[in-house]
Formats: C-alpha cells, structure tokens, sequence
C-alpha cells in the first residue's frame, strides 16, 4: 500500500492561489501509475478535480477546475503539486490526493478508481 500525505492547505482570500503538494512514498515492489486531485466540501460528495498519468504525464481536468488548476509531477522528488490560482469559496473543501497501481495509458478521476489515500488538507477561500 502506498502512503501519501499533502500538504499545502490554508486560507487564501478570493482570487488568491495556492498550490497542494502530494507525496507519495512508493516501495521497490509498489508504485503507482496515476496520481489524482479530489476535494470534499462540507455536505457534498467527494469530487474527483484532476489526474495525472506518471508514465507519460497525460493529465485530465474536471470541468469546474479547468484553466485555474495546474497538475504536475516531480519524479524525482516523488511529488505531484496542484497549482490552484483565481481561487472561489466555491473552492472550499478538503483536498485529497489518491494513487493508482493499476497500469493505464491515462489516469481517472473516479473514486472507485482509486485505492490509496491521502489524509487530506483543508482550502479555505474567504476574505
């Protein structure tokens, strides 16, 4: 199993960026394929936001994120970061990254996709 923690979270005022960083410590006998974004507002089904693919950096967006919110990795550090910019309290809401070990030419944003997790860090946009 594969132990991921993020970080990053805060309080940022409306229109303000941040950027999420998931690290993902992966074994010689366990590694991931894909790593994606989701967030969890308050009395709100968990939403899948943003993937990437680790092998050939295919990425996908959720629509309600698109053309604010960057995915990217660091293989070397073992990282993938979600640049978060033209933030909303809409935007509220416990971030999660979760990792795939099944082999796939793209990367979900599906929960059920999704084994391993990360313990979550809290955005708050307000003013």
């Amino acid at each position: 199993q594969l132990r991921l923690v993020e970080s990053g979270g805060g309080l940022v005022q409306p229109g303000g960026s941040l950027t999420l960083s998931c690290a993902a410590s992966s074994g010689p006998t366990t590694d991931y394929f894909t790593i994606a974004w989701f967030r969890q507002a308050p009395g709100k089904e968990r939403e899948g936001i943003s993937c990437i693919n680790k092998r050939n950096n295919y990425t996908y967006y959720a629509q309600s994120i698109k053309d604010r919110f960057t995915i990217s990795r660091d293989n070397a550090k073992d990282t993938v970061s979600l640049h978060m910019s033209g933030l909303k309290p809409d935007d509220n809401a416990v971030y999660y990254c979760a990792a795939s070990t099944v082999a796939a030419h793209k990367c979900s944003i599906f929960t059920m996709a999704y084994r391993d997790w990360g313990q979550g860090t809290q955005v708050t946009v307000s003013s």
